[in-house]
């Protein structure tokens, strides 16, 4: 969903993705910028999060999670490294027991 909406962004304010326009919109009234603010907190939290985790366990290829929050969305990036490290700590499990 939140790809639609970009693509719907580009459609209306294009061609190519404005940035400091669509700053400015997503803060262009409080419930828009409580909106903004909240998924700005929750996603520094859960990158932060993400990172720090990916180099305990060792996870291959965070960087197609860096690239996938900010060129999609976190709503992609975040299951994808649920994902990743679910597949990492199976990885790790394997390898004790052999």
């Amino acid at each position: 969903m939140p790809t639609l909406a970009n693509i719907q962004f580009i459609k209306d304010y294009g061609p190519g993705f404005d940035l400091l326009n669509f700053i400015a919109l997503a803060n262009s009234n409080p419930a828009s910028r409580s909106l903004s603010f909240d998924l700005f907190i929750l996603a520094t939290a859960v990158f932060v999060w993400m990172f720090v985790e990916s180099r305990r366990l060792g996870i291959r290829h965070f960087w197609v999670v860096v690239v996938g929050t900010f060129t999609i969305a976190i709503a992609f990036s975040a299951p994808l490294f649920l994902f990743l490290r679910e597949r990492r700590i199976i990885q790790l499990k394997n390898e004790e027991i052999n």
